[in-house]
């Protein structure tokens, strides 16, 4: 069940503007948890106990474009936890609009094999601001659980699939909806990955991605992807280090 914006539609477009600064923390608000770059479509992988990760990029959203960073540190033996920052810049109003995100993430996934059957859930906390320039800044909030599954082969192919539910609350309205996501990664040598995957919300057209993930040195990456959906152009670029 969903309750319509007061002001229609400027509390619709404030809303848009609003859920990406907090979707570009972990991925788009409308879709899965961010996976190992670029892919939107998470994995159930947590990493070995005591390690970490540092991840910066670029993303893209039709005429939204920003940058964004996050690190993640894993404590426990499949227990992930991730903090994470955007700043992103709309250029469709008139004057543009910045909107700045923060979130946090919990990833457990109990069950992991290299081949076979891993499964987890994960649970994200976002936060956005918008400067409205003159008028007070809009704030977004929006909390999901998402179940992972994973399916790894002997060849070194991995299918996932995400299966979530969002709630998010703007300007006194509350939105709730269903998210999904099936992504494939298919190693193409000993250092480069091709992904691609479909994801999106329910009553929605999903939007679909390609990308590639070349590990420069052991755990250092860069990567890149670009995609398309509800007639708008994504896209995003980034590098990883994991110590």
């Amino acid at each position: 069940m969903s309750v319509e914006p007061k002001n229609g539609p400027r509390d619709a477009r404030v809303r848009k503007i609003a859920l990406i600064g907090a979707a570009l923390i972990m991925a788009c608000a409308a879709t899965p948890a961010l996976a190992e770059r670029p892919m939107a479509v998470d994995d159930a992988v947590t990493g070995e106990k005591g390690s970490a990760e540092l991840e910066f990029g670029w993303v893209r959203d039709h005429k939204e474009r920003g940058g964004e960073a996050s690190i993640a540190y894993i404590p426990l033996e499949n227990l992930k936890v991730e903090l994470g920052y955007s700043r992103t810049r709309d250029h469709d109003p008139e004057p543009s609009l910045w909107a700045h995100g923060l979130g946090v993430a919990l990833k457990w996934v109990p069950l992991q094999a290299e081949t076979g059957l891993s499964a987890g859930l994960r649970y994200d906390y976002e936060r956005a601001r918008v400067d409205l320039r003159g008028e007070p800044d809009e704030v977004a909030r929006a909390n999901s659980v998402t179940a992972l599954l994973s399916w790894g082969f002997a060849s070194g192919q991995h299918v996932h699939l995400n299966l979530g539910r969002e709630w998010v609350r703007i300007s006194g309205a509350n939105e709730v909806a269903n998210t999904w996501g099936v992504g494939i990664e298919q190693p193409l040598g000993e250092r480069l990955t091709l992904g691609a995957e479909v994801f999106g919300a329910e009553d929605g057209r999903p939007d679909r991605q390609i990308g590639l993930r070349y590990e420069v040195v052991d755990g250092f990456t860069v990567s890149g992807a670009i995609g398309r959906g509800s007639d708008r152009t994504i896209a995003n670029v980034g590098c990883a280090w994991e110590f």
